[in-house]
């Protein structure tokens, strides 16, 4: 009966506590291959969970039903149920199974233009530089123009054409470019002036941040063995690098993308980061 006392006297928190179980079994089964059937171009579980996602966040976003609950103890739990709500919105993107392989393509295919972008950023940051801090630069992102434009091209052939060859292809790829990002951020630790170190760190982590976002799109459509074969291709470790990496500058790239709340974007990229860590990467 207290069970019972406790759903009536906190309907929201309940109801919040039931949609995150619902969201946690969708991405469970997901991640085991169960679907309960297609729904569109994905599946029965990642219908629900991303239903129970949306409802969770418009509960999170309720402003209350009266002033009243304004006060100090509803708004301590107002802010930890919109927490938990990010949390669990967070889960199941881009980490939950069952999208279609084309859905995937047009997600790595939307991420091309900010890559574009970044890499012509690249390019550019080295003109400001001081002049005895060019050369080290340039060294260390010389291989982007032609490891991106391979990558870009071959996003698009796999959305053209979801094959397992197309796939494979950006399996090797998108580890190549993720590599040299990884080396030229250590290397652009040589630049001597603060300035210009911070500087060229800036223009790497962008490109950085699209590739690992690329990466992670890649994984959710890869076999276990292929994933384990990208990250043995990985030799310079994601730790070795986040100690250099602007997580706020990376949340808000990402943010800016998806159009979504920047501390959601920060639990988002936390979240890529142990994932990736914890796959090898």
């Amino acid at each position: 009966m207290k069970v019972l006392g406790n759903i009536w006297d906190h309907p929201r928190t309940s109801a919040a506590g039931l949609l995150i179980g619902i969201v946690t079994i969708a991405g469970a089964l997901s991640q085991q291959g169960i679907t309960l059937g297609s729904a569109g171009t994905g599946t029965v579980v990642s219908l629900i969970g991303a239903i129970a996602a949306a409802l969770l966040g418009l509960l999170a976003k309720d402003p209350g039903d009266s002033m009243g609950q304004q006060s100090g103890g509803s708004t301590g739990g107002q802010t930890k149920l919109g927490v938990w709500a990010l949390i669990a919105l967070l889960m199941p993107l881009p980490f939950l199974g069952g999208c279609s392989a084309t859905t995937v393509a047009q997600n790595i295919v939307g991420w091309t233009p900010a890559l574009e972008s970044a890499v012509a950023s690249v390019d550019s940051a080295g003109a400001v530089l001081s002049p005895g801090d060019g050369p080290v630069y340039a060294a260390a992102t010389s291989g982007f123009d032609a490891a991106a434009e391979l990558l870009i091209a071959q996003a698009k052939a796999y959305l053209a054409n979801p094959s397992a060859g197309s796939l494979a292809q950006m399996q090797v790829q998108v580890v190549v470019l993720q590599q040299q990002v990884n080396t030229a951020m250590l290397q652009a630790v040589r630049i001597a002036n603060p300035a210009s170190q911070q500087h060229a760190l800036a223009a790497i982590q962008a490109v950085g941040t699209i590739v690992t976002a690329m990466l992670v799109l890649v994984q959710s459509v890869s076999s276990k063995s292929a994933v384990a074969q990208m990250a043995a291709a990985s030799k310079v470790k994601m730790s070795a690098v986040l100690p250099l990496v602007d997580q706020r500058r990376a949340a808000e790239l990402v943010a800016a993308h998806y159009g979504e709340p920047v501390v959601l974007a920060q639990m988002q990229v936390a979240q890529v980061e142990r994932m990736e860590m914890s796959a090898g990467f």
